[in-house]
Order: C-alpha cells, then structure tokens, then sequence
C-alpha cells in the first residue's frame, strides 16, 4: 500500500492560518497545470458555493506558465465548504500578464484563502492581484500572497492589493504580502488593511431613507467589486458577485 501523505503543519509559512485538521483524506500532490502559450490569452473562473456537490474540504492547486506576450486572467469565489483553499503557482516569462481577481466570504468556523506565488522569471511581464475578503461569526478568510523577481526580470510591474472586511466581532482576516526582488529596475507594490463597515456611509444611507440591509448590501457591493474590476464579460462578472452578495444576505 502505498504511504498515506504527510499533512502539512502550520508551521509552514505557506498554511501558517489554514485548516490544516482538515485536509485528512485529501489529495495534496493533485495540481492542475495551465500552460498559456506565447501570445495567447487565457481566462478561467472558479466558483465554491453551497451546493450538493461541495465539500467540507475544497482545495484546489493550480500551476500556470504564461509565455512570451501571453495573458493569463483567473477568477475566484469561495463562499462555501468548511475549509476551501485556490493555491495558485505562476510564472511569467518576457512580457507575459497575469491577473487574479479573488473574493473569500463566510462565517461560523470556516476558514477560506487564497495563497499564491508570482514569479517574474523574465524581462517586462507584469502581474496585478487583488483581494476581498468578507466574514463574520468565527469565519476566517486569508490571503498569503509572494512575488518573486529574479535577477534578469527587469522592468517587471507587479502589485497585490488585499483588504479586508469584518461584518461581526470574532471574525478574522489575515494577510501575508511579501515581495522577493532581485532586479533593480521594476515597480512592485503591496497593501493590505482590515476594518468594518464605514458607519458614517451607513448613517448617510439611512438618512436618505435605506433600510440597514440595504445600506450594508451596497456597501459589501461596492467593497467586493474591486476583485472583479478586470472581468470584462458584465454577465459574468454579475453572476459571480451574486453568489458571493448572497451568502451575505443568508447570514446575516
């Protein structure tokens, strides 16, 4: 029989806030690979929502090459499972783009997270990510995200941007944005903030005559949207920020 896998610990900078407990019986060396190849671009989404053919664990590895001149867009809400996790491994050759828009939203005791690592290995590519994440109860929503530059990577371009959002007291957010550079001619940026609700919006709303739901509904709304800003396909884009409005809607 062959030996069952090591689980990882959290001792591992990469699973430092993951459920670790829960990956028992889960295939970790199961990675899907996505070649770009030069000059092409590629698009793909993934949506974890309640439904009958979710989870309790969905871990999904992804390990993307983008050639030369290549685009590579990915797409990502995680609204559901008791432990969901998009692990995402890239690297850039000359000129190549890559993008990642992600939304993590839940509550209870779920934990859900994006963890990536962007390498420029070439000249001029660049590279944008950005983040939402939305939780309540004792939910936990992460983002670990490196870029690596190497030392031949001039002119790189790349930036994450992460923030968080805390609906109800004992939710959490946590954020690892860490840049490696070995080239001295690049523009690299990361942010990362967590905070609640902007009471003084609410309070504009209510003014005007919104109900408090709908004043938070719009206000989670336009907070989520900025992961979708680059999803050029409306109906899409819609559809994907629905399932995350409606988690929040059925919660709270």
């Amino acid at each position: 029989m062959p030996e069952a896998a090591t689980l990882p610990t959290r001792r591992e900078e990469a699973w430092r806030y993951s459920a670790v407990d829960r990956l028992q019986g889960v295939a970790l060396d199961d990675w899907r690979v996505i070649d770009v190849t030069a000059g092409e671009s590629f698009r793909d989404t993934l949506v974890i929502a309640d439904g009958a053919a979710t989870k309790p664990t969905e871990l999904h590895r992804w390990r993307v090459t983008v050639g030369e001149g290549a685009t590579c867009e990915l797409f990502a809400v995680l609204t559901s499972a008791e432990y969901a996790r998009l692990e995402i491994e890239v690297t850039l050759a000359r000129g190549a783009h890559f993008e990642l828009g992600g939304i993590t939203v839940g509550g209870r005791e779920t934990v859900r997270e994006f963890v990536t690592r962007v390498v420029h290995a070439e000249p001029e590519a660049t590279s944008n990510q950005v983040v939402r994440a939305v939780h309540w109860g004792h939910g936990t929503g992460n983002f670990l995200g490196n870029i690596d530059v190497v030392r031949d990577a001039q002119k790189t371009d790349a930036a994450q941007d992460f923030k968080g959002l805390l609906l109800e007291k004992g939710a959490s957010v946590n954020a690892v944005p860490q840049l490696e550079i070995f080239a001295d001619d690049v523009k690299c940026a990361h942010g990362a903030s967590i905070g609640q609700l902007d009471e003084a919006a609410r309070f504009y709303m209510a003014a005007r005559g919104l109900s408090p739901d709908l004043a938070r509904r719009l206000l989670v709304q336009a907070f989520l949207g900025d992961a979708l800003v680059a999803l050029d396909d409306d109906e899409l884009r819609d559809a994907m920020m629905q399932v995350a409005l409606d988690k929040v809607d059925r919660a709270l």
